[in-house]
């Protein structure tokens, strides 16, 4: 199973790819797609749904986790960042994969085995379970690949789709 885990932004949206063959990860991929503030709102949606087409096609993706947004106090934020993490769901629906949400305390806990676990807690057992030389950067795609690992972790015990 290869496993796109996306941690949803309209600046700075991370990935990561992961596959799963048994009870092994392997890290395969991971990274940001940044837009620039001065590009036109939908320009900027275009090229986050360019740039994920791109890593579908570059990878035989199955499955994808989705962060789920808490909104903050900042408004416009939110929905930029709910706009992104639209494009992320249209483009997964687009290439026939699974979706699937979860929350920042359900990724720390598949992660970290603590819901409340902190950042850099969370980034160490990143680069542990992936066996990686150091942790990712940046924060964005050590998230993505967060996301990707708590799905990992919990792929068999989730029964339906969370958009």
């Amino acid at each position: 199973m290869r496993i796109l885990g996306i941690d949803p932004g309209y600046a700075i949206l991370g990935f990561g790819i992961l596959e799963k063959t048994g009870s092994k990860l392997k890290c395969i991929d991971y990274g940001v797609i940044r837009t620039l503030p001065k590009q036109d709102h939908s320009k900027r949606l275009h090229i986050i749904h360019k740039e994920l087409c791109k890593l579908y096609a570059l990878h035989d993706i199955s499955d994808v986790a989705v962060e789920k947004i808490f909104f903050s106090n900042n408004t416009k934020t939110a929905m930029n960042v709910a706009q992104s993490r639209g494009i992320a769901l249209l483009s997964a629906e687009q290439h026939n994969c699974k979706v699937f949400g979860y929350t920042p305390p359900q990724i720390k806990m598949g992660v970290s085995g603590y819901g409340k676990a902190d950042k850099k807690q969370v980034q160490a057992m990143v680069k542990m379970l992936l066996g990686l030389n150091e942790i990712p950067k940046p924060d964005d795609a050590a998230d993505a690949l967060a996301t990707a690992i708590c799905h990992a972790n919990s792929s068999k015990i989730v029964t339906a789709v969370a958009r």
